[in-house]
């Protein structure tokens, strides 16, 4: 399940929390980032 991160408050919240709405449950922030696992594949563009 995709976990996404608050850029205003740092919460870390899941895809199933913010399903409807798109916002922070926890501040109400609308801007969210989509967290990648750590030593995910960098693609470089050319």
């Amino acid at each position: 399940m995709p976990k996404y991160k608050c850029f205003s408050c740092g919460a870390t919240v899941d895809s199933e929390e913010i399903k409807e709405l798109i916002r922070c449950p926890y501040c109400g922030g609308r801007v969210l980032k989509k967290e990648r696992p750590e030593g995910g594949v960098h693609v470089k563009a050319r």
